[in-house]
């Protein structure tokens, strides 16, 4: 009776936790067998567009236009033994008939992908076009931005301008017409002792 209460205590509460297979998280579940076989719909979708490219070509009418004549020659000049489809051609015409039933949703197939495609690179040109823009826009803006900075800034001619001027007034402050105008070295000679430590 004691052995049976300890052997209680050690399993879980849940009776069918120790019994369930633990799953691994970290891994992929492996693939279940599957009755029905597998296809790759993308392989299918390129070998219909290369059906459907094959019969959009000059050389698939010439082939199918010789094997036609071919076949009607046979069935007419072969001798009657030999011969697999009289006249009406009816089985030309369901081979036909099979080979158009096919071609068309092989075609549709095609076109639907085709059209996917299309879409894709519409919706990447368009997001690319946007980013272009944004980046117009931003450049525009930064353009812009220097301009104004630019407008602020002075330039060598207006310092220039500036300093003849202010060579033009000290020399009517101090009434020395005769210097030479907006000559700095002669400015630079009159100045009183000690004016560039107070500059400094």
């Amino acid at each position: 009776m004691a052995e049976r209460d300890a052997l209680r205590e050690r399993t879980p509460a849940g009776a069918t936790a120790a019994t369930r297979p633990r799953a691994r998280l970290d891994q992929p579940r492996p693939p279940r067998r599957r009755l029905l076989p597998e296809w790759d719909p993308e392989a299918f979708g390129r070998l219909s567009e290369r059906i459907a490219r094959f019969l959009g070509t000059g050389r698939f009418i010439v082939w199918m236009t010789v094997v036609i004549i071919l076949w009607v020659l046979w069935n007419v000049a072969a001798p009657a033994g030999l011969r697999f489809d009289e006249y009406p051609f009816i089985f030309l015409t369901l081979m036909l008939s099979l080979q158009a039933s096919y071609a068309a949703p092989l075609i549709l197939l095609a076109q639907n992908r085709q059209d996917d495609r299309d879409r894709v690179n519409l919706e990447q040109d368009r997001k690319q076009n946007e980013r272009s823009i944004a980046d117009t826009e931003y450049l525009t803006r930064e353009i812009a931005a220097l301009r104004i900075g630019l407008g602020e800034v002075a330039t060598r001619d207006w310092i220039r301008s500036e300093l003849q001027d202010l060579v033009k007034e000290l020399e009517e402050r101090q009434n020395g017409h005769h210097r030479d105008p907006g000559a700095f070295p002669a400015l630079g000679a009159e100045r009183p002792p000690g004016r560039d430590a107070d500059d400094r």
